[in-house]
């Protein structure tokens, strides 16, 4: 249980600016421990800050990546692919102030964040697709075949 209590003495804590380092080092161990998940899955789970939380799923044709962001419209949020690597970022201010109130625990992130993906090879930057519903969003990463190499006769003369 979460106690709400009146101290004007204790000072101001963000809880995000003080996890955030312990989440980075947290990526970094279990993917120094773990590299084969970047080889299988294709992309890097573990990569970038800590928001938005997700899950990443591989299926037979593509990989998933499904993110809790509450609070927003699909019109606040952003996807984009450059050079190989998937962003979602967004702008999470002003989800709810009240100017007669004085603020007494603040756990609600309200800032922009950016969340980036290293794809892989194996993987189709160009037809990506994405839905947001009720603070989910479900990005679908097509699967590509691996190239084959080629192989053709020289005629010996």
């Amino acid at each position: 249980m979460t106690k709400v209590l009146l101290n004007r003495n204790l000072p101001f804590f963000d809880r995000d600016d003080f996890l955030t380092p312990f989440d980075k080092m947290f990526d970094n161990l279990v993917e120094t421990q773990f590299p084969d998940i970047v080889k299988q899955v294709g992309v890097k789970p573990y990569q970038g800050s800590a928001y938005p939380k997700v899950n990443v799923y591989e299926y037979d044709d593509k990989v998933g990546i499904v993110a809790e962001i509450p609070g927003l419209d699909k019109k606040q949020l952003n996807v984009d692919v450059e050079e190989g690597i998937l962003t979602i970022s967004g702008d999470k201010h002003n989800t709810f102030e009240d100017d007669g109130a004085k603020v007494l625990r603040k756990e609600l992130k309200q800032s922009s964040f950016k969340r980036s993906f290293e794809l892989g090879d194996l993987l189709d930057g160009d037809n990506i697709s994405a839905k947001f519903k009720d603070g989910v969003l479900s990005v679908s990463i097509p699967k590509t075949e691996p190239e084959q190499p080629k192989k053709h006769s020289i005629k010996i003369s």
